[in-house]
């Protein structure tokens, strides 16, 4: 797994830049436009969650468990639903811009939280963070599909029977290339290349081949439900975060200066940070990556 230095690094070094371009509950996982690009960001993202509360349950008194909070735009919702939301992250960043705003979100591995410690949940949610369970040492020693079942079996434990877990995330798409040709010094608008740059934006993680490796791994504990793919939707999300980063603001611009030291001594952060490209967007656009939406009900 992507342990916390990976994910301090992509979502806590430039936390201020998120929220102040997205909000300062920055919703950073693919919105859900449905065709309909008429919308804005934030109708899309208020889309996704409605069709996560209708997928799941979310109401008074639920109690819903958000893996992977970020800034916590899900447990908002929970809130403004009338429901419990407990949320789990790796980044510090995040968890205290949750906490700024009354959320309940603790700094800690999502694989660590218990019936035991934490008591049952009716359902469970994770917006993007699957991604970060499995580390590229993971896949290239073989623990790949391990990683997942013991994810899901850990998850059902806090689960009644038939309660559900909502799963989207980023996935291989159906041109993805061998996975060992990623290399930084490829031709730069090479396949090679623009999966290279994606490994230094998301140190530590690996994403799952297509959306059946996920269900072939979650079968032991939970049945599908329902899927879609959402990778038209993510590349309209990415165009409109770039929209927003881009747009000009004087403390955005003293936050990028105190990152100069940063920009000046690693060579990982210029390539993640100032490529000056949108490696996830034209990985959606060549299928290299896709996007999936999950629905998944306890055994």
């Amino acid at each position: 797994m992507a342990d916390r230095r990976d994910l301090e690094f992509t979502y806590s070094l430039i936390d201020g830049i998120f929220r102040l371009s997205l909000g300062e509950l920055a919703d950073f996982s693919g919105a859900k436009y449905d065709g309909d690009f008429s919308l804005s960001l934030e109708q899309a993202q208020a889309r996704k969650h409605e069709y996560v509360a209708e997928q799941i349950g979310i109401g008074p008194r639920r109690r819903v468990l958000d893996l992977g909070c970020g800034w916590g735009p899900l447990l908002n919702f929970i809130r403004e639903r009338g429901g419990e939301g407990l949320g789990v992250t790796l980044s510090s960043a995040q968890a205290e811009a949750c906490r700024r705003h009354g959320l309940d979100a603790r700094l800690q591995d999502a694989r660590t939280v218990d019936r035991d410690t934490f008591g049952g949940f009716d359902a469970v949610a994770s917006l993007g963070a699957f991604e970060h369970f499995c580390s590229p040492d993971d896949y290239f020693a073989g623990r790949q599909e391990d990683v997942y079942r013991a994810l899901f079996a850990h998850v059902a434990r806090v689960l009644p029977k038939r309660g559900r877990f909502y799963l989207q995330t980023m996935v291989f798409g159906r041109n993805m290339i061998d996975p060992q040709e990623a290399d930084i010094e490829a031709p730069r608008d090479s396949d090679a290349w623009y999966l290279a740059l994606m490994q230094r934006q998301f140190p530590g993680s690996f994403l799952p081949f297509g959306e059946q490796q996920i269900v072939r791994t979650a079968e032991p504990d939970f049945r599908l439900v329902d899927s879609s793919s959402g990778r038209l939707d993510y590349i309209e999300t990415i165009a409109q975060w770039r929209k927003r980063f881009a747009e000009p603001s004087f403390r955005k611009t003293l936050l990028k200066l105190r990152l100069i030291p940063h920009w000046l001594t690693s060579g990982d952060f210029r390539l993640a940070f100032t490529s000056g490209v949108s490696a996830n967007s034209v990985c959606f656009e060549r299928e290299l990556l896709d996007h999936y939406r999950l629905v998944l009900e306890k055994r």
